[in-house]
């Protein structure tokens, strides 16, 4: 293992994995079982009393899966982290985990969609409770909190507009209340790269692996993270839920975050430049980028984060039909709906995440049809900047 004190870079490489492998191989092998035999009775019952670890049958845990698990803690300076098969896995487990019937959920409301979902419709109709306010209105969270907050969830920076959070604003919050709710971070856009939620007073880090972390579009998977004894309680749930991720996506999310330092700050230069270049277009209405000093979370990035993400936001001088032509104009980004890839990817957001919503609805929810997400990737940004500047002809 890493020494402690040993920089995100060799943290990525080496953290979780550097215990000796089978025939003395470089990487974690994909352990491509889903049942673990014991040697005798006393081996089991040792497993049952908690002393060794090790695997009992593939719902509770898996070699490669606990190798990627243990390199993501030591990433986001947690006492634990776990896995799952999807981001939205990882994030309503963890929800179920944390709150029961009669209780209340805090919710930022630039977040996404699924996520709104789920507490609004799901955990609902199970008896709890959620309110959507701004994420950086200390008086309106305030205003919101009951005496049966559990849960303050909230992305960071957030989806499609890219506003960043004061996580320890909201933990001198929840002090100086006196409160007993669990501040619950989504920081998929950001990756332990540029902002680590739980040295800030975060309890939980969640992120849709299979953006940034796993960064190359071929798997699916979610992780949280926080205080060992956190994890271990929504292990167990995950164990009767059964949201876990397969060996072989394991064994790829391992291989990627090797390299995501790397990657993540190649697409933070990518993507400021490129919004740079967007904010002086005539083409351009607005440029949403917390690098940018235009946009309201830029002091808080500039305080908490050490980049500013692959994601930018924009909005056209156009309608919904210029808009699709200038997506459909350009020739290198790929027109998909996720992100943190090395492929760089844009999406009209009102055709792609909202198409079920009328132009009336989706404004009501603050979604222009001229709003497009660009997700940069590792191409040349020379390349993506002609790639834009031609594609902005057909508006």
């Amino acid at each position: 293992m890493p020494p402690d004190d040993a920089g995100i870079d060799t943290l990525a490489v080496h953290a979780g994995t550097r215990d000796e492998q089978p025939e003395g191989a470089v990487t974690v092998p994909i352990y491509q079982s889903s049942t673990y035999t014991f040697r005798d009775t006393a081996e089991l019952r040792a497993h049952f009393a908690g002393e060794p670890h090790r695997m009992e049958y593939g719902r509770y845990g898996n070699p490669t899966q606990r190798a990627c698990e243990r390199k993501l803690a030591a990433l986001e300076g947690a006492g634990g982290a776990l896995l799952f098969g999807s981001g939205m896995a990882a994030i309503t487990t963890t929800l179920m985990a944390l709150v029961r019937q009669g209780q209340h959920v805090i919710l930022a409301g630039d977040c996404y969609r699924r996520t709104r979902q789920f507490c609004q419709s799901v955990l609902g109709r199970f008896g709890v409770q959620s309110t959507l306010t701004d994420n950086n209105d200390l008086q309106a969270i305030e205003s919101a909190l009951q005496k049966n907050t559990r849960v303050i969830i909230t992305e960071s920076p957030t989806n499609p507009y890219l506003n960043c959070v004061d996580v320890a604003a909201l933990e001198a919050l929840r002090a100086r209340v006196a409160a007993r709710f669990k501040i619950l971070i989504d920081a998929t856009f950001a990756t332990p790269i540029n902002l680590r939620p739980l040295a800030l007073g975060a309890d939980l880090v969640v992120h849709s692996a299979t953006k940034y972390l796993g960064g190359h579009n071929d798997l699916l998977a979610g992780v949280v993270a926080g205080p060992a004894p956190m994890i271990d309680a929504i292990r167990d749930l995950q164990g009767v839920l059964g949201g876990v991720i397969d060996p072989h996506a394991a064994y790829l999310l391992l291989r990627g975050l090797k390299t995501l330092p790397l990657r993540v700050r190649r697409q933070n230069e990518s993507a400021l430049a490129l919004a740079r270049t967007l904010s002086a277009r005539p083409e351009v209405d607005r440029v949403y980028y917390p690098g940018l000093p235009s946009h309201p979370s830029h002091a808080i990035a500039r305080e908490t984060m050490s980049g500013f993400g692959g994601v930018v936001s924009f909005t056209l001088k156009a309608d919904l039909e210029g808009t699709s032509r200038f997506i459909d104009a350009t020739r290198i980004f790929g027109i998909g709906p996720s992100l943190g890839g090395v492929e760089s990817l844009i999406e009209q957001v009102a055709v792609m995440s909202y198409v079920e919503l009328s132009t009336e609805q989706r404004q009501a929810i603050g979604i222009s049809d001229s709003l497009v997400r660009m997700a940069v990737g590792l191409e040349s940004v020379e390349d993506l900047e002609r790639d834009l500047l031609d594609a902005l002809g057909a508006v």
